[in-house]
């Protein structure tokens, strides 16, 4: 059976890419350390919550929308900042003077460099520009957690019992925390995947966890309508998200630990809980907020892909503000001078957020007068 649109997971969406944009900005550390928490896996669950059984019948359909969504997207947008990787370095957005915080720079490629990363783009979903692009890394994540989870559930089906097909999710996500458990303990990785595999592992069970959470979402959200219900548990799911953030700090790095991985689930579930508590909330509040909301989440493939270009803007402005060195505006992902001190990563968050939206807003109404430009010259000479 099609799943019906739900726009409150748009809106979900839309929050958290706007939390990611907010973190990649250098906001206060506190808040960072409060969104890395949660803000990555929710992408994931969301995806899981769209998950339909009839795919492990129909695997072709699902692996072609994954492709069309996920891979041949992350290719285009590769393979054009690949090409404009060394024109960045002439007109000056990156050098080899100023990158991220750890003071790893950039250099321009070589013919052969170049040729390299466009096979490790195809084959691998890696080699893309690891400063204008260092948010790709979602595209393999969700691309091989997706097909990954189908894999796994066709598997287990198979091995179980007729009567216990209903618990093949609940086991699937168990099996994949072991795995990862397996990973972090001993230091182990998966060589055939760029960055060693966690993040897919990891982002498989969250995308478990989202199509758990599917089954269950009538049920909750009914829960959560009785009186001050989405109000107190949605304190309590960011007060539990926060402690985390202070005292077990976590997030989806590749490089995570044993006790950062023990340290990712709890929060990841609960900070998706709060934001769906604070989603369905604006969803039934009819406004332009929850319609911007909609139109982020709907969009959030071009912030992924644009933010940190958009972020160049703003770069500028800080250089001039505080008569930086003008090289600065290859730092990645902004500017680290004052971040901690002054409010510029609001303005970060707005251009990272808002340029995005305002290029594919343009494309798409462009788009749309001249279909009708075309229909109506087409009227016309009949």
């Amino acid at each position: 059976m099609a799943l019906t649109r739900d726009t409150v997971i748009s809106v979900a969406k839309g929050i958290a890419i706007i939390l990611m944009v907010i973190a990649h900005a250098e906001a206060p550390g506190w808040l960072c350390k409060f969104i890395f928490e949660f803000h990555m896996p929710l992408f994931f669950i969301t995806a899981g919550f769209f998950f339909s059984t009839r795919y492990l019948h129909d695997e072709a359909t699902f692996v072609e929308k994954r492709v069309k969504g996920l891979y041949w997207p992350f290719v285009k947008w590769a393979l054009i900042f690949l090409i404009l990787h060394n024109w960045m370095f002439d007109i000056g957005i990156l050098n080899e003077v100023y990158g991220n915080e750890q003071g790893g720079v950039l250099h321009p490629w070589t013919w052969r460099q170049m040729q390299q990363n466009i096979w490790n783009i195809f084959t691998a979903m890696g080699g893309y520009d690891a400063f204008l692009c260092g948010a790709f890394w979602f595209f393999r994540g969700l691309f091989v957690a997706s097909i990954l989870y189908l894999i796994i559930y066709k598997v287990v089906l198979k091995l179980l019992p007729t009567r216990a097909a209903t618990s093949a999710p609940y086991l699937i996500c168990l099996i994949l925390l072991l795995l990862c458990a397996w990973k972090t303990w001993s230091g182990l990785k998966v060589v055939n995947l760029v960055q060693g595999g966690y993040r897919e592992l990891m982002g498989c069970f969250f995308f478990g966890i989202g199509f758990i959470f599917r089954q269950f979402v009538a049920t909750y959200r009914q829960q959560m309508s009785r009186h001050h219900a989405r109000l107190w548990t949605s304190l309590l799911f960011a007060a539990v998200v926060f402690l985390f953030s202070k005292y077990l700090t976590a997030n989806m790095n590749w490089r995570s630990s044993f006790q950062q991985f023990l340290s990712l689930p709890i929060p990841a579930i609960l900070g998706f809980l709060m934001t769906y508590n604070l989603s369905s909330w604006i969803d039934e509040h009819n406004n332009r907020f929850k319609q911007f909301l909609v139109y982020t989440g709907d969009h959030t493939l071009y912030v992924f892909i644009f933010h940190i270009i958009a972020y160049k803007t703003i770069s500028l402005l800080k250089i001039w503000y505080y008569g930086l060195d003008p090289r600065q505006i290859g730092c990645h992902m902004v500017i680290h001078d004052h971040s901690q001190d002054d409010w510029f990563w609001v303005l970060y968050t707005i251009a990272g957020v808002g340029l995005p939206l305002l290029g594919i807003w343009l494309y798409e109404k462009g788009k749309a007068r001249f279909r009708a430009y075309r229909a109506s010259s087409a009227s016309q000479v009949q």
